[in-house]
């Protein structure tokens, strides 16, 4: 068993939508823990960093543009596999090729508009959660609901 921590940002459109519960109710749903949650207003630095390996793409001003179009939900998630387990959740990255049951397949709209970020590797997920909580923003404690699931 493998236990890691993952980042999700709930988009803008996400929050615009009023879409966040239903996206944090899928992951809690699968037995992941919240370990950390806060709304951000991202500014264009934290954009650039968070968005790095993006920088010599095309798309890549659309993107920063977009992340701080409006706040986002930065959730610090744990879990076995975590980050297998939401990129699952989450579905492909273009909606219109997500499948039925996932998060950008039931709600995203395109390419941009896709609702959540997940990070795409443990060392993704690391740097990734650094950017947007401290140490001490990350909570342990155990579910009780462990055993059950």
């Amino acid at each position: 068993m493998s236990i890691e921590r993952t980042l999700v940002l709930c988009k803008p459109d996400a929050v615009q939508r009023g879409l966040v519960g239903r996206i944090i109710a899928r992951f809690e749903g699968k037995g992941l823990k919240i370990v950390g949650m806060k709304m951000v207003s991202v500014d264009e630095p934290l954009a650039r960093r968070h968005y790095q390996e993006h920088v010599e793409k095309p798309f890549f001003s659309e993107l920063v543009s977009f992340i701080t179009s409006s706040p986002v939900v930065a959730m610090a998630i744990e879990g076995e596999n975590a980050v297998d387990v939401v990129r699952k959740l989450m579905g492909a990255t273009n909606p219109q090729q997500a499948a039925a049951g996932t998060i950008r397949g039931d709600y995203g709209l395109n390419l941009t508009k896709n609702l959540v970020h997940g990070s795409d590797s443990l060392t993704s997920a690391e740097r990734e959660l650094a950017l947007f909580f401290s140490s001490s923003e990350l909570q342990s404690y155990t579910l009780d609901l462990g055993n059950w699931m």
